[in-house]
């Protein structure tokens, strides 16, 4: 089958609710990850690096920074001649069944005027917020030796983590035999990746008669998939590669720092599978006499003149003299005064740490107060364009919001698990 019969339609769309304030600006596939990478660069470097090149990105929430990331495509040799290259397709409000995406299903729906028109015989559904390296042409290879409707991508993961996927039982030829989202008891262990294979016209079939269905939530796992398995023939492609869902802080901390481990999982140095990104042009990494950096990835732009240790930074970080980084991750351009000590946190752009301030200092492990669901592992965040003050202390599990400066906070002592939020309402600063 060649590859221009192919549609991509990358799912772009979703706010990060679990990323806390790291996806309060942004669509969390414009999250920063691995220094110099965006979360949206790994779908779009698999999808060209699979010769697919007809690519369409489905934004809604926040799409700002997504769009002005993704451009024309150009870093990922995407800027090409229709039909093929790189679109945008946003919801909007026009006609009667215009409106924001309602699920994913509704997604395509109200895109199916132009996957028609594409004229494309397959249709290559991925999500844009996962972490992983795969070459789709082996899946879609699989899905026509299969003669299959519909194709699942699908790996096995922990028991306790099956309440967070669609799990699915399979037979001896790995046709899909029962399908269910996130089930509270599942019975299988193995998971949808959100990545899929659609013969065109089968799905386009099924999200007319979805939009009719008043009580479909109008979703691949809650609503289309279960129906198909039952009358369609539905198979699951296995995947045994490197694979993660970055949608809490924790496993995005925790992917992140990963990376600096002897035979991570992800390689970033394979340069026979290159992850493409769009990259300003910045000078070296300057390390200072006195610097002292210990298993760490900087970033083009990064001076450090302190110390860092394992931890992950993105272009243009400054750590000053004397100040101390460690098992942190900081995005771009932040600035860390001297004497200052940022210990197990995440740091978003632009923000600057006092002198003498200390982040995730002390051992009480507090869940935060606001967000105990997701501040609870000892991870610190700070909001982009944050200032914490000089010599503030701010303990474990804290959060600290966009934009906030010295005037937001009551005293410079934060106990951990609390929560600094500004006291007048901000300019939206959602592009960039």
């Amino acid at each position: 089958m060649a590859n221009a019969r192919v549609l991509t339609l990358i799912l772009a769309g979703g706010q990060g609710s679990r990323l806390s304030i790291l996806g309060e600006k942004r669509a969390k596939p414009a999250v920063a990850f691995a220094g110099k990478y965006r979360i949206i660069d790994f779908p779009l470097s698999n999808a060209v690096n699979s010769e697919l090149y007809r690519v369409a990105v489905l934004t809604q929430y926040r799409p700002h920074s997504l769009m002005q990331h993704i451009g024309i495509g150009e870093p990922w040799d995407l800027n090409r001649t229709q039909p093929n290259g790189v679109q945008i397709w946003q919801p909007y409000r026009g006609r009667k069944d215009q409106d924001w995406y309602r699920g994913t299903a509704d997604a395509l729906y109200q895109n199916r005027n132009f996957i028609a028109d594409s004229g494309c015989e397959r249709l290559l559904i991925l999500s844009g917020d996962h972490i992983y390296k795969q070459d789709y042409r082996d899946l879609l290879r699989y899905h026509d030796e299969k003669g299959a409707d519909l194709t699942v991508a699908v790996m096995r993961v922990k028991p306790e983590e099956t309440h967070r996927f669609g799990i699915m039982d399979v037979d001896e030829h790995e046709r899909i035999a029962k399908f269910t989202e996130k089930p509270k008891d599942a019975t299988s262990t193995l998971a949808s990746m959100g990545i899929y294979v659609f013969n065109t016209d089968f799905l386009l079939r099924y999200l007319e008669s979805d939009a009719q269905n008043p009580n479909s939530q109008h979703d691949f796992g809650k609503n289309l998939i279960p129906e198909m398995v039952a009358n369609d023939k539905v198979y699951a492609y296995p995947f045994s590669g490197y694979w993660v869902d970055v949608g809490t802080i924790q496993s995005y901390w925790e992917t992140n720092l990963a990376l600096l481990d002897e035979g991570a999982g992800l390689n970033l140095g394979d340069m026979n599978w290159v992850i493409h990104t769009r990259s300003r042009e910045r000078p070296p990494v300057h390390l200072g006499r006195h610097a002292v950096v210990q298993n760490a990835l900087l970033s083009n732009g990064c001076d450090i003149q302190g110390t860092v240790i394992h931890s992950v930074l993105s272009p243009g970080v400054v750590v000053e003299a004397g100040a101390l980084v460690r098992d942190s991750v900081i995005m771009n351009d932040t600035v860390i005064r001297s004497g200052a000590l940022v210990d197990r946190c995440v740091l978003d752009k632009e923000i600057e740490i006092g002198r003498g301030a200390q982040l995730g200092c002390g051992d009480d492990h507090t869940p935060n107060a606001l967000e105990p669901a997701n501040l609870n592992t000892g991870i610190t965040i700070v909001g982009k364009r944050a200032k914490a003050p000089a010599d503030a202390q701010i303990g474990r599990n804290c959060r600290i919001d966009p934009g906030t400066t010295r005037e937001d906070y009551d005293e410079l002592l934060v106990a951990s698990g609390g929560t600094v939020t500004t006291r007048t309402a901000l300019v939206d600063d959602s592009v960039r």
